[in-house]
C-alpha cells in the first residue's frame, strides 16, 4: 500500500516540474551556436499554482515546455550562455531544496511510524 499526502504529492510534481525545465534548460545550452534556435522554457510553478488552486489532480498535470520568444545573436542563435547558465543553477538549487524538503518529510513519517531503524 503506497500512502500518498497531498504534500508530498505537491513535492513529487515540482520536482518532476523542475526536472523538466533543467532538460529545456540543459538544450538551451546544448543550442547556444546553433542558427535559429529559439530558447525554451517550463513554467511549472503557475501551472501548479493554478492546479492547487482549482482543486486539479496533480498526478496527472502536464507541465508545457515553451518555446520563449528573443533575438538573434550575430551567430544567429538566440540564446544567452551566461542568463541560461544562471537559471540553470537556480533550478539546480530549487531541485535540491525540495529534494531536501521531500527526504526531511520521509525521515519524519518513518520516525513517527517507528521505522527507523
Amino acid at each position: 500500500m503506497t500512502f500518498i499526502d497531498p504534500t508530498q504529492q505537491l513535492l513529487a510534481t515540482a520536482m518532476r516540474g523542475s526536472w523538466q525545465r533543467q532538460t529545456a534548460l540543459t538544450n538551451n545550452l546544448s543550442n547556444a551556436d546553433t542558427p535559429n534556435y529559439k530558447p525554451q522554457e517550463v513554467n511549472f510553478e503557475s501551472a501548479l499554482q493554478n492546479a492547487v488552486g482549482s482543486g486539479g489532480s496533480l498526478e496527472e498535470l502536464q507541465f508545457q515546455t515553451e518555446t520563449l520568444p528573443a533575438d538573434a545573436g550575430p551567430n544567429g542563435a538566440s540564446v544567452s550562455v551566461d542568463q541560461e547558465s544562471a537559471k540553470l543553477a537556480e533550478n539546480g538549487l530549487d531541485y535540491q531544496a525540495l529534494t531536501q524538503v521531500l527526504s526531511t518529510r520521509d525521515s519524519i513519517m518513518r520516525a513517527a511510524m517507528g521505522l527507523n531503524g
